[in-house]
């Protein structure tokens, strides 16, 4: 079991960033002490063992993905001063005057809402065509080692875990690659409203940038209705429901959001987790070396300690009962997946990092049920494709003796180190 810490459960804010920094002790005493948990401070209650976070990802008529609303600012106003209003045939043509409000689509949305907007993106990230993109993911892995496996040292994330999901996703939505550094600072945006760690300029930045992206994608999304391309955009937009109702263009920008954010930001995380791992790990490193056919199980186990989506919002639609807790209609719920993740009734001695580890599939790092990750099989071959490159190139690869010391982002629902800088040897 892993071992608690001799600190009370009470005495920790789950929003410090400190225990951010380094959750591992709180989380087991979490699920050792208090498997679901009221938060003095906040009221929150916490779910944090893998049965019980399978049970309400199950449950979603009672643990509803519809949290958006409880979310607003107090005040009930907007997150955006003053949104709506344009005239619907200009909105429609792509041209805003004013941020459009947010709206609830796949994220935030249970069926049959949730259902409708599934399945008219499902077909852009079907398998067949992710296995078609594999060529295309291994030559920018070739190209983006290239530019700097000379050098012997690299801070990886900046020069390879961001911009490689972040080109897949930008070619698959059939964006202009000279535009890269908008998505990521969009997304960026998009990242601090969605964490709930920003301070109150920090969320007028992120309004600001979200705007910015709603005018530059609003007018794509209306060229693609009008001229339809080999994108995810024109399948997505001129697609229809059962009915024949097509999306808006409020639906298409929330549903790109979501899209840009899940289609990078995790991806590239994972990918830097999974460096620092076999940094940690040099005869993990040396055996996928060897036999790269251990990755697709190494990726599933980085993914497990990882985690990049280490929690995530329901919000109780009645009364209910969960771990003989009861948790009353309208709380807020945060299912602590990385807890999960590490669960000791489910993965033995679960902090260890073991590419060997034959149920390391089971982690809920992807979420479970109607809301597992639309992008999931595209992540994965991302993850494997960056190992199986990396591996190629690099004989052994470690952190600098004089680096500082490795920081995640303050984020309370996302989980990923702010940079990572390697030496390494290269082939």
């Amino acid at each position: 079991m892993t071992a608690a810490s001799d600190r009370p459960l009470d005495s920790y804010n789950a929003f410090d960033p400190a225990v951010q920094e380094n959750p591992w002790h709180y989380y087991a005493l979490l699920r050792q002490e208090a498997p679901v948990y009221k938060d003095p401070t906040t009221g929150l209650f916490m779910v944090s063992t893998h049965g019980l976070v399978m049970d309400a990802i199950k449950n979603w008529e009672v643990f509803s993905n519809r949290f958006a609303a409880a979310m607003a600012p107090p005040d009930g106003q907007s997150a955006f001063t003053g949104a709506g209003g344009d005239d619907a045939a200009e909105v429609e043509s792509g041209l805003l005057a004013r941020p459009l409000m947010p709206v609830d689509t796949m994220l935030t949305a249970d069926p049959p809402a949730q259902k409708r907007y599934r399945s008219l993106v499902d077909k852009a990230f079907r398998l067949s065509r992710v296995r078609s993109l594999a060529p295309r993911i291994h030559e920018l892995c070739t190209n983006l080692i290239d530019a700097f496996i000379d050098e012997g040292r690299v801070e990886l994330r900046s020069a390879f875990a961001v911009p490689l999901p972040l080109s897949v996703i930008a070619e698959q939505l059939g964006v202009p690659a000279q535009d890269l550094p908008d998505f990521k600072k969009w997304s960026d945006g998009f990242v601090a409203q969605l964490g709930g760690m920003a301070s109150p300029e920090e969320q007028e930045r992120a309004k600001a940038l979200i705007f910015e992206f709603q005018r530059y994608f609003a007018k794509i999304v209306a060229s693609r209705r009008a001229r339809p391309q080999d994108d995810i955009i024109s399948d997505m937009v001129n697609a229809a429901d059962e009915r024949g109702i097509p999306l808006d263009m409020a639906e298409s920008l929330s549903i790109l959001q979501q899209l840009l954010v899940a289609g990078n930001e995790t991806t590239a995380s994972t990918i830097c987790e999974g460096a620092r791992l076999f940094a940690e790990h040099p005869e993990a490193w040396a055996r996928i070396r060897q036999d790269p056919t251990l990755i697709p199980n190494a990726v599933e186990e980085i993914l497990r300690l990882a985690t990049p989506t280490a929690n995530m919002w329901r919000i109780a639609t009645e009364t209910t009962s969960l771990g003989g807790v009861e948790i009353p209609k309208g709380s807020m719920v945060m299912l602590r997946f990385a807890a999960a993740n590490r669960d000791e009734g489910v993965f033995e001695d679960p902090d260890r990092f073991d590419i060997d580890r034959k149920n390391a599939n089971e982690h809920v790092a992807f979420g479970y049920g109607i809301h597992f990750c639309l992008g999931a099989q595209l992540a994965r071959a991302e993850l494997v494709k960056s190992l199986e490159a990396l591996s190629r190139r690099i004989v052994t690869l470690r952190i600098p003796a004089d680096a500082a010391p490795l920081e995640h982002t303050p984020n309370i629902l996302l989980r990923g180190l702010k940079s990572l800088p390697l030496e390494f040897e290269r082939a």
